[in-house]
């Protein structure tokens, strides 16, 4: 096979969010890179996560969907997307949190770690700040899009003074540098909304059910080791915190890492990270993203994909192939900043012990 073929990236605009496992902010200028020529207007993002390709959409003049089942990807999305009261208005609020005087609370007693204590998500002098502010957050009992805001600037705030590797299954060993930080809000970064947005948390195969000119999929990818217990890879188990952030319902808790009980393995399961195969030996999750693909209502669909994902490279071509035209397929390394054009009639680009993301664009008739 030929070499492949190098691109260049489009420039993409800035996003904002919290560290997230599944976070798109690399591949951004490589999914703008395929979406630009298309010459779409409306444009759904159906697993929006921190919703940063949406809010890339968006700032591209792409009449944005963002859509999430995770309550917290709603708030964020409603932010972003959707609340347009001035900056000022914003600013005076979280000043006013800012100021509120810290106080021992829930999050202080499940989440909250003295210097000398190890293995917590932060450190006590900041959890008392979270509690106090999530408690006048909801006293403050404003309009859920400027809710929203709030909640997010805190998240943003929480993010940048935690303990962890940017998620909530586990927790580092050692206070990291930055959980000495006291904790302060900031104005999420908004950007001026000249587009037609909307934010829904409905499943996956309802969002894609409605017209729009383009349809980003980035489903969860679960695991290839079929040997890895699926609480590693579920976004719902990763992420407990922020739910429970955003509901503030002080939930019962189980576990090392207090996760909230409705985060267990029985109640989050997604077809799209199942590691089964069916009685064909057939892996249930790319089923799932069969399924999917083949309910997207859409003009173009771009798809997301991981080579440590589930569903095998080669099946995943077979279903795009089946679902319309495949125009492109992208093979992007992170490590040597490489995006090449793969040729899906042979052996694709990469070696199966590299860690490559994937992009496809497909045109569907």
């Amino acid at each position: 096979m030929s070499e492949p073929q190098r691109h260049k990236t489009s420039s993409a605009p800035r996003t904002e969010g919290v560290k997230y496992v599944g976070s798109k902010l690399r591949l951004i200028p490589h999914i703008m890179h395929l979406v630009e020529p298309l010459g779409a207007q409306t444009a759904l993002d159906a697993f929006s996560g921190t919703t940063r390709v949406a809010q890339a959409f968006a700032q591209c003049g792409l009449h944005t969907h963002a859509n999430d089942l995770a309550v917290w990807s709603e708030v964020f999305g409603n932010c972003y997307l959707i609340a347009n009261k001035p900056e000022a208005y914003y600013l005076e609020l979280i000043d006013h949190l800012n100021a509120q005087p810290g106080h021992e609370g829930w999050f202080t007693q499940h989440y909250g770690g003295l210097p000398h204590e190890h293995k917590k998500p932060f450190q006590a002098h900041n959890t008392m700040k979270i509690d106090a502010i999530r408690e006048e957050i909801d006293r403050l009992d404003l309009e859920w899009t400027d809710r929203c805001v709030l909640l997010t600037s805190l998240m943003l705030a929480m993010n940048a003074v935690d303990n962890t590797l940017g998620h909530f299954a586990a927790y580092l060993s050692e206070w990291a540098p930055r959980s000495y930080r006291s904790l302060t809000l900031t104005l999420p970064r908004k950007f001026r909304i000249t587009t037609h947005n909307r934010v829904s948390r409905a499943d996956a195969l309802e969002a894609v059910s409605q017209y729009h000119d383009l349809a980003y999929l980035d489903p969860p990818y679960g695991s290839n080791n079929a040997k890895m217990p699926p609480s590693r890879v579920r976004y719902a188990a990763y992420y407990h915190l922020w739910k429970t952030l955003v509901l503030n319902d002080r939930p019962t808790t189980f576990g090392k890492a207090v996760r909230r009980t409705d985060s267990s393995d029985k109640d989050t399961a997604s077809r799209f990270e199942d590691f089964r195969s069916d009685d064909e030996g057939q892996p249930l999750a790319l089923k799932a993203i069969d399924q999917l693909i083949a309910a997207t209502n859409a003009r173009h669909v771009v798809l997301s994909y991981s080579s440590g994902g589930r569903a095998d490279k080669d099946d995943l071509i077979d279903i795009l192939k089946q679902n319309g035209k495949l125009l492109q397929a992208l093979e992007i390394d992170h490590r040597r900043n490489v995006m090449a054009s793969m040729t899906w009639t042979g052996h694709w680009a990469n070696s199966k012990a590299a860690h490559k993301e994937y992009l496809f664009l497909l045109e569907r008739s």
